[in-house]
């Protein structure tokens, strides 16, 4: 096993503050919040907006939806970037499941006879700013000829079956099951020769997405 001698930055066991999934809600906390650690009694900051005292308490206890003008004079009267008033609030996080055998078979960019592509999930536009593709791909023949691929973004294999020689750039690699490549997918690559059959892996390509 190869160890890094760097410490990865990311800790997936890290769990991050709960945040409040009513709108409204989060916008109150964080204005009561940021009013109190300034040792702002309600009078001072509906005196700095505007905004009546009745008005604010409804606004810090998530009863009423204010607009976006009140918005940003409350972030203005407190000192704070507009959309921090919104750091609270948990949007909907996207999630696909895809039962074994139910991925979709799509005809991809080179995709010949022998070589079948099943897009196992797609979540489009999010938070992250990246999209992931992950394929399932299954070669069946051994005689076919495959073109190499170049696209942006990283992509990651993991071999479940068989034996391939892959070629990245003018590098060749035996990949045989429990095998990982990862590479930068700008270079030509692609299966140059197919050892045992059948050959099967998982494909997982990301890339920045299109704004």
């Amino acid at each position: 096993m190869v160890k890094s001698d760097k410490i990865l930055q990311q800790d997936p066991h890290v769990l991050r503050e709960g945040r409040e999934k009513n709108l409204e809600v989060a916008i109150g906390r964080q204005v009561r919040e940021l009013r109190k650690r300034q040792r702002m009694t309600g009078a001072d900051l509906a005196a700095k907006t505007g905004v009546s005292v009745g008005m604010l308490s409804k606004i810090e206890n998530g009863v009423i939806s204010p607009s976006l003008n009140t918005i940003s004079m409350l972030a203005h009267a407190l000192k704070v970037p507009l959309v921090q008033l919104f750091s609270g609030y948990e949007e909907e996080r996207g999630c696909m499941h895809v039962k074994s055998g139910d991925g979709v078979e799509i005809d991809r960019a080179g995709t010949r006879a022998g070589h079948q592509y099943k897009l196992l999930g797609h979540i489009g536009s999010n938070n992250s700013g990246v999209v992931v593709e992950p394929y399932l791909i299954t070669l069946t023949d051994a005689s076919e000829r495959f073109p190499t691929f170049q696209h942006d973004g990283i992509e990651t294999l993991y071999m479940l079956e068989g034996c391939v020689h892959y070629r990245h750039g003018d590098q060749i690699y035996v990949l045989e099951a429990g095998d990982t490549l990862m590479f930068d997918a700008d270079a030509p690559h692609g299966p140059e020769e197919i050892v045992s059959l059948p050959a099967r892996y998982l494909s997982i390509i990301s890339y920045p997405q299109q704004l």
